[in-house]
């Protein structure tokens, strides 16, 4: 199977590191990104549709046809920010956009970056991870062909991409560490792009990936 992916938050990290490899595999024919601004990547793959309000697609809903599979790396951090807008930003946004997608392809896979500690019960005291479960349980309801949710914890950046935050270089000795003490913790972002990758021409057998499922798929 050639994968056809719809990729968001291509201009952070993660979906930078996505990207790169989708760019790379010889599994992935063609990738849009949808960005708010431009991305300034160029390649044979890409095409790229910039589109401020992610709230509504619509505008541009025409163009998103005819794709089997999305890679949702946008999102933002809980700190600093109350829970309602969390949410707003996270689970109103990522359904939103999702919502269309299974609309206009069903045979369509969508991969979502969550992140490790997610509360699947909605119920725990931590804001973040209850809006993260939520989105989770939702995204698995939307008639996709397949849905997974990839919860990454510590993740080592690809090197020599834009994004890769100037603090990793002060903490990049604690990832060889941490990987051989606490192996579920611990991953590389190339990992989790090979592992959503891979989720779409190999499935896998659970639609919640934690850390160690994210490592073990990207090795398949």
């Amino acid at each position: 199977m050639k994968i056809r992916a719809i990729i968001t938050g291509a201009t952070g990290m993660v979906g930078e590191g996505v990207l790169h490899e989708c760019l790379l595999s010889p599994d992935v024919e063609q990738v849009l990104v949808i960005n708010r601004k431009p991305g300034g990547v160029s390649h044979p793959k890409l095409r790229e549709i910039v589109h401020t309000n992610v709230f509504d697609l619509t505008p541009i809903a025409s163009q998103l046809t005819g794709y089997n599979a999305c890679f949702f790396c946008l999102g933002v951090s809980s700190v600093g920010m109350d829970e309602a807008e969390y949410r707003r930003l996270t689970y109103d946004l990522t359904l939103r956009v999702a919502e269309l997608l299974a609309q206009l392809n069903p045979d369509m896979t969508f991969g979502y970056v969550s992140g490790s500690g997610t509360d699947s019960s909605e119920q725990g005291r931590i804001g973040w991870a209850r809006v993260k479960g939520a989105t989770e349980n939702a995204l698995m309801q939307l008639p996709f062909k397949k849905a997974y949710m990839f919860r990454p914890g510590f993740m080592k950046p690809t090197p020599g991409l834009r994004n890769v935050k100037s603090y990793y270089k002060f903490i990049a000795w604690l990832y060889p560490i941490g990987r051989a003490l606490y192996p579920a913790g611990f991953s590389t972002l190339q990992e989790l792009a090979l592992a959503m990758i891979k989720s779409v021409t190999l499935g896998y057998e659970k639609p919640i990936l934690e850390v160690n499922d994210i490592v073990a798929l990207a090795k398949r």
